[in-house]
């Protein structure tokens, strides 16, 4: 995970990026800054590979992805894999507000069937505009 220098000035905007390629769970924690209220795009996504055969009704493929910020479920989705011998994803957006002082822990988890995690990833843009 990378952390940006908040030593920088305050008109650089935050950057914050969580990501595996070989788990279905990534977690990022985004500590509080007294000095002011940051607003965050958050992006999240996750990519698998789908078997040729996943269009076969016997071995019907899926994923899923759930994104939960500060242990409260904010959004999951779970849907057929498509592009046999291809990749396939997911990806949600959602804008979030954080007052001063406010830390946040931001988790994504992934699942599938007949499919196979390449990617979960988490990132995370100070949206600077007023």
């Amino acid at each position: 995970m990378s952390r940006p220098d908040l030593s920088r000035q305050s008109s650089s905007p935050e950057y914050w990026h969580a990501e595996t390629r070989s788990d279905s769970v990534v977690v990022m924690n985004i500590p509080g800054l007294l000095s002011r209220a940051r607003e965050f795009d958050i992006d999240v996504s996750v990519v698998v590979a789908v078997p040729s055969h996943a269009q076969d009704p016997v071995s019907a493929s899926w994923h899923e992805l759930t994104l939960e910020v500060d242990g409260r479920r904010q959004w999951s989705r779970r849907v057929p894999s498509h592009n046999p011998g291809e990749s396939d994803g997911l990806d949600y957006h959602l804008r979030l507000r954080l007052e001063a002082g406010q830390s946040v822990r931001v988790r994504a988890l992934a699942g599938c069937q007949g499919s196979q995690i390449r990617r979960l990833l988490i990132e995370a843009r100070e949206n600077l505009s007023d």
